[in-house]
């Protein structure tokens, strides 16, 4: 079975996750996020680009600028943060937005309704925040 979350949806996690651990007013530079958590600063962009347009995140640009989270992180699920990223959490193509179910019967289309419904409603149980250590 092809991986459900992609690479970017991990990531994406991860650097909220990180932004989470920094007090709401301090920018964390790029650069500093992109060597901590082994990524490109070219694919941290493009992360970081879904992740500003979408409104979780705010980017400062020029000298001491960086990105810092928009809300809490009790404030976010990550159900929210990977529809941003990934688009899409269907289990099957049939079930993504804009696609229609086969034009035959499906006896297999109830049990990918109620995993979509399962993993939606545990990612959106899980705030940002319980991704940080506890303290």
């Amino acid at each position: 079975m092809a991986a459900m979350i992609s690479s970017r949806g991990r990531y994406a996690l991860r650097v909220m996750a990180e932004l989470a651990e920094h007090e709401a007013d301090q920018v964390v530079p790029l650069k500093e996020i992109a060597a901590h958590q082994g990524l490109s600063q070219k694919y941290l962009e493009a992360i970081m680009t879904t992740l500003s347009k979408g409104g979780l995140v705010e980017g400062q640009h020029g000298k001491g600028g960086g990105y810092r989270l928009c809300r809490r992180a009790e404030d976010y699920s990550l159900g929210e943060i990977l529809r941003l990223t990934e688009g899409s959490l269907a289990p099957v193509a049939c079930l993504e937005a804009g696609n229609s179910p086969c034009e035959h019967p499906c006896p297999t289309l109830p049990v990918w309704e109620k995993l979509e419904r399962l993993v939606a409603d545990y990612l959106d149980s899980v705030s940002l925040a319980d991704l940080l250590p506890k303290r």
